[in-house]
């Protein structure tokens, strides 16, 4: 309350009129305590809905994970395993020196604008060095989790996590989409969740969105909301 209370006073003072945060939680500090906070020195506040992140809470072991999904999902899960397998040798595996980072970096990028065309679009020399500056950031605090899913020894699809207090986050994906038929995309993060159960991490974040891959692989809705209060 106290923190919320300062920082409200202090955009007060320099004139600013309005704060708007957004995505929220349902349980962060942001919605529990601003409100009030901002009620108690008489400014107008709120909290209305924004949208979802998808979470799921991972189990002790991988079996229970397939367990947990109905049984369409479970057969589906297995089929595209076994099809890509019948494809060559599969590999996942993560990048673990933070030296080798950028290196591995220039490859997720290059299959993100082999995946389609408004990614490529997205992917700008700017946007690039975006990526790359979180990356080094992430691998420099051993939170990076970049993984890439092999076949034959080839990348044909990544995924870029961050783990933080026993959740892995997922930021994004990429995938080439000449191999779009074996369903890269869906398994390099099936690969991930699986890797995230070995690792004894406890959650696996979707982040926002309600995609329909999320889910299929278990993933539960978490509210998220947008927060204003009005400084006048």
């Amino acid at each position: 309350n106290v923190f919320f209370k300062v920082l409200i006073t202090y955009l007060q003072q320099h004139r600013i009129k309005r704060l708007v945060l957004l995505p929220v939680r349902i349980d962060s500090s942001v919605y529990v305590h601003l409100p009030k906070s901002a009620q108690e020195l008489g400014c107008q506040a709120s909290c209305t809905p924004n949208d979802v992140v998808l979470e799921l809470s991972l189990p002790a072991t991988w079996d229970e994970f397939l367990s947990s999904l109905s049984g369409k999902q479970r057969h589906e899960i297995r089929r595209k395993l076994r099809r890509l397998e019948e494809n060559g040798r599969i590999n996942f595996w993560t990048v673990n020196n933070p030296d080798h980072t950028k290196q591995a970096m220039a490859t997720f990028i290059s299959l993100f604008r082999q995946n389609r065309n408004d990614k490529a679009s997205f992917m700008t020399a700017q946007m690039e060095q975006f990526f790359c500056a979180v990356a080094s950031a992430l691998s420099a605090e051993q939170m990076l989790k970049l993984s890439f899913l092999n076949l034959n020894d080839w990348p044909i699809a990544a995924v870029m996590c961050f783990d933080y207090r026993f959740v892995r986050h997922l930021y994004n994906n990429a995938y080439d989409r000449q191999f779009s038929a074996l369903s890269v995309g869906l398994l390099s993060k099936t690969f991930s969740i699986k890797d995230s159960i070995e690792q004894g991490l406890t959650k696996y974040d979707f982040l926002k969105g309600a995609e329909e891959y999320k889910q299929r692989l278990g993933g539960k809705p978490v509210a998220l909301y947008t927060c204003r209060v009005n400084l006048k």
